[in-house]
């Protein structure tokens, strides 16, 4: 009768033991995901007429500072974002006297770029701005 409880015992184990599993995803991100600089917030907040002040305010300070062919001022805001996620699985039958295992993983990586050019007029006012976004 002990030898049933045993043998239940080490089978149950078996069918216990088959496989596991474990993913982790890892993402670059910014430290405040609310001073994120987006597309959607270039097209709720900024408006022909805002004042720098009020551009700084909204998206930060921007990457290059230039003028254009009238020697007015013209910023340029250039972010690229890049997103690694990794999952590795691993599985193994362990038995009374070793264990078979292996394990494996897969590594995806993706970059988005967002790009806004902001011109202003004499006045420090904007009076024009574009944006690109792409991902890949």
């Amino acid at each position: 009768m002990n030898m049933k409880k045993v043998c239940f015992f080490l089978l149950s184990l078996l069918f216990l033991s088959g496989c596991s599993t474990a993913s982790s995803h890892l993402k670059s991100t910014q430290s405040d995901a609310g001073d994120r600089v987006t597309v959607g917030k270039v097209q709720l907040e900024i408006r022909v007429g805002m004042s720098s002040a009020q551009v700084i305010q909204t998206l930060g300070s921007p990457n290059i500072v230039s003028t254009d062919e009238n020697r007015l001022e013209v910023w340029v805001y250039d972010k690229i974002a890049s997103d690694v996620s990794y999952s590795s699985s691993d599985g193994g039958v362990w038995l009374i006297f070793g264990a078979v295992g292996g394990n494996s993983g897969a590594v995806s990586t993706s970059q988005r770029t967002l790009t806004i050019v902001i011109k202003f007029d004499a006045d420090k006012k904007v009076r024009d701005f574009a944006y690109h976004s792409s991902s890949f």
